[in-house]
């Protein structure tokens, strides 16, 4: 019996000693898996994460690339902006220029309205002159009266001959209508030489004494301005034919007198074509 009964506890260990060894197998099988897949998990979460890692950087990137186009097109409109608006005063401006220039032009053809008109009313006067004695024209804005010496003056000095009255009386009825006009007197000789001991020295004295030899009596006699007058000589330096011939120095010795506006209504004439 006590035999019996020790097969039977020998036989019961050694079967619950070959189940335990499978199921140890098995059991190290599934662990052995189960290490396995959690290998391969981690290596698929490393590869996530360095996905991760790079979808960020290049997020970023986008990011950064988005804001500097953003900016781009922020300053791009600014400076549209900005080019618009100096556009707009450019044109503004040369509008402005433009409406100057016309408003001067239209002041400039006023003067010359003017000049045209005294020119008009001096050759009125001077109908029946000669016009190789008696020149008038419109010149640089200015009108010019060239009357030959002999129409004025006894030959070689300055004093004023019998005709040069009614002459400087026509004259002065012009400039007297205009009495906004400033008048120069100019002398002018030819190149002949004074002798040694003559009354006058030169050409110089000559010219100088003629011009105010018209002054004068445009003053005294015929009540122009003496304050809107000037007299001056030019000796024999601004001819208008040559010195060699005796028509040609005939030509040089006159009186001219140029008639022009004073710069403050030229001026003025500016300033109302500008309002």
């Amino acid at each position: 019996m006590k035999r019996v009964f020790a097969l039977v506890c020998v036989g019961a260990m050694a079967l619950t000693s070959c189940v335990s060894k499978k199921k140890y197998a098995e059991l190290e099988s599934q662990n052995n898996k189960t290490e396995g897949e959690l290998s391969e998990a981690k290596m698929q979460l490393a590869v996530c994460l360095d996905k991760q890692k790079n979808d960020n950087t290049q997020i970023d990137y986008l990011k950064s690339v988005n804001y500097q186009l953003l900016n781009s097109v922020n300053n791009m409109a600014t400076l549209s902006a900005q080019e618009s608006a100096n556009l707009e005063r450019s044109l503004e401006s040369l509008s402005e220029k433009e409406r100057q220039v016309r408003n001067l032009q239209d002041a400039l053809n006023k003067k010359d309205s003017v000049m045209y008109a005294l020119v008009s009313s001096l050759k009125g006067e001077f109908i029946s002159a000669d016009d190789e004695d008696i020149q008038i024209e419109v010149e640089k804005g200015a009108v010019f009266v060239s009357i030959s010496d002999k129409m004025l003056f006894k030959s070689g000095n300055a004093d004023l001959n019998k005709d040069a009255r009614a002459i400087l009386e026509k004259v002065a009825k012009v400039l007297n209508n205009q009495p906004d006009m400033e008048v120069l007197v100019e002398g002018h000789t030819d190149n002949k030489a004074f002798k040694d001991g003559a009354a006058i020295k030169d050409n110089w004295e000559l010219s100088v004494q003629r011009a105010a030899s018209v002054v004068r009596v445009l003053q005294n006699d015929y009540n122009v301005d003496p304050a809107r007058m000037i007299a001056g000589g030019r000796s024999y330096y601004v001819p208008v034919a040559s010195n060699d011939t005796k028509e040609g120095r005939a030509q040089n010795r006159r009186i001219k007198i140029i008639i022009l506006p004073k710069l403050d209504q030229f001026y003025g004439m500016i300033e109302e074509g500008m309002e």
